[in-house]
Formats: structure tokens, sequence, C-alpha cells
């Protein structure tokens, strides 16, 4: 079997949890883990205990997530 590459790129399909995981780990000063468990239920935890700072870092990333897509004219 040949080597897995990872391609820094956008896209369309999903991508197993474990391999986002494994790639943040040790990297990332604080971390924010919004889901679905294996039977549906949502699923969050944050290593931050301010939640006036949760909700401020969740509603930054929301704006870089809204604005994919317009910076290529798409």
């Amino acid at each position: 079997m040949g080597d897995l590459v990872n391609l820094d790129c956008i896209t369309k399909l999903d991508i197993p949890p474990d391999r986002i995981l494994k790639e943040a780990f040790g990297i990332l000063e604080s971390a924010i883990i919004i889901g679905y468990d294996k039977e549906g239920n949502e699923y969050f935890a944050s290593s931050r205990a301010d939640g006036g700072d949760v909700l401020w870092l969740l509603e930054r990333t929301k704006t870089k997530l809204l604005s994919i897509g317009e910076e290529d004219g798409e």
C-alpha cells in the first residue's frame, strides 16, 4: 500500500475526526471540540474555562469559515 499524503486544501469530502485530532495534537494552546458521538448526540468540550473566551473563538472562526470561497471569488 502507498504512503498517505495530506493535502493542504479545502475538500468537499468528510475527514475522520481522529485524523483531525491527531494532526492538531501538540500544536494547540487551547482547543474547543464540537461534534457528534457515534450515537448521534452532540458533543462539546473545551480546554478554556471562560465561556466568553470560548464564544469569542467560535465567532471568530465562524467568520473565517463563512468567508471561505469569497477570497477565491466563488
